[in-house]
């Protein structure tokens, strides 16, 4: 063995794992965006002078953007590849932050979310494409798992530590500071990714000559599997954005007196137990042979604790906490469909099958905020402290049957899910 080739061999796992991490490290940054107005909900309303409803499309702008952009972003991955499209799309990100920490009116702060929603469409979408460039198939489920696993902590960042940092800071210039870290991040991923490994590169080649790209998009749009999967991830995570993106934290220091700080640390148990949840699943399920079924009794799991802790009166502190935990590790079990999706759609276009299927979940997101916020007003008694409206307990378990009615639906949904018993449909020469 030569001595470059020895370099080679050691190298590989270095860089490989080198752009797992600043991919993932976008999910952390995607993540903690996303779920940062939870922590904000009265200062924004009170800054902007809105009620429930328009906090809730505020919100959704950047889900609307996610949802726009997830194929086009799927698209643009497998054509143009991760390295350039994935920096413009971090900056974009980054400038929608900045706008958004700088507005003076609920329409520039509605822009702000929509290019940060444009940018972090693509986070998801790239760190999947890349592990599927650089990683053997058979640690798919897994990679993916520990992507989710920085995606929560991102999320957890954006929930306790956010709102200590709003109260040290000024709401504007806390975002600002997350703002400028996104463009460090992009300069730092430019300099370090590459599309593909030397192997995976070949395996394209090999791929590209069997199937034109077009038919194979034809392919997902046409396949049932790719729609009751998708359908089954959106109607699933709906929930997890809705109470941890956006209510939790509010019904929590309404329905168990918490103080709004103590209450964050109480959603963010949601996305620690995610983070916990996805890669043990990931494991789980590969182990097992089995994906569907180790989906369905997660999704009855999380059901069971996100009902409990809205609707039965009295639980502890401690039992909040435990609940929430369950809640977050069992739901992160509708992470495998993401598996699913490629292992029932060709390797070329695993970045379109997982852009269709974000989509889904995007919409449900764009959708359930404001939704839940328009039930919320309805549900007003006319409480306001400082400009900000209050909601009784009450209203947020009538507006909160959303949730449970999500997960329901998702249980029918994965009933017409064919298991695949770990084994992808196209074969590949790839480990």
């Amino acid at each position: 063995m030569t001595k470059t080739s020895t370099y080679e061999k050691l190298a590989y796992p270095v860089r490989a794992w080198s752009i797992w991490l600043l991919s993932a490290l976008f999910m952390f940054y995607k993540y903690a965006l996303e779920v940062s107005p939870s922590v904000m909900t009265g200062t924004l309303m009170k800054t902007f002078h809105i009620n429930g409803v328009e906090l809730g499309n505020l919100a959704a702008c950047y889900f609307y953007a996610y949802l726009l952009l997830q194929i086009p972003a799927g698209l643009l991955l497998d054509k143009f590849g991760p390295r350039k499209t994935t920096t413009l799309a971090i900056a974009l990100c980054a400038v929608g932050s900045l706008i958004f920490s700088g507005a003076d009116s609920l329409l520039l702060a509605g822009i702000g979310r929509f290019l940060t929603g444009a940018g972090a469409a693509f986070a998801a979408v790239n760190c999947l494409k890349l592990i599927a460039n650089w990683f053997p198939f058979r640690h798919f489920a897994f990679m993916t798992g520990l992507m989710m696993t920085m995606a929560m902590l991102g999320a957890v960042g954006g929930q306790a530590p956010l709102a200590a940092f709003i109260q040290k800071m000024e709401w504007r210039q806390a975002i600002e500071v997350i703002g400028l870290s996104g463009l460090v991040l992009a300069a730092i991923f430019w300099v370090v990714v590459r599309d593909r490994s030397r192997d995976h590169a070949k395996e394209r080649h090999i791929v590209s000559y069997k199937i034109s790209f077009f038919n194979g998009i034809k392919q997902i749009f046409k396949n049932p599997q790719s729609w009751w999967l998708s359908a089954y991830s959106g109607f699933a995570f709906a929930p997890v954005m809705v109470f941890g993106g956006l209510w939790g934290v509010s019904f929590i220091t309404e329905a168990f007196e918490l103080s709004q700080n103590i209450s964050a640390q109480m959603v963010s148990l949601i996305f620690i137990g995610f983070a916990v949840g996805a890669p043990v699943f990931g494991l789980f399920s590969d182990w097992l042979g089995r994906r569907r079924v180790v989906m369905l009794w997660g999704t009855i799991i999380a059901l069971i604790a996100i009902s409990t802790v809205i609707y039965v009166h009295g639980i502890s502190t401690y039992a909040l906490a435990f609940l929430l935990f369950i809640f977050g590790f069992s739901i992160s079990s509708f992470l495998l469909c993401f598996t699913m999706i490629r292992e029932i759609n060709l390797p070329l276009l695993a970045a379109t099958a997982i852009g269709f299927m974000n989509a889904f979940d995007a919409l449900l997101g764009a959708f359930s905020d404001p939704l839940t916020g328009k039930f919320l007003d309805t549900g007003w008694n006319g409480k306001l402290i400082e400009g900000a409206r209050i909601y009784s307990v009450s209203a947020y378990k009538a507006a909160f049957l959303t949730l449970p009615v999500c997960l329901i639906a998702s249980l029918f949904m994965l009933l017409r899910v064919k298991e695949t018993h770990c084994k992808p449909s196209y074969p590949t020469s790839l480990p």
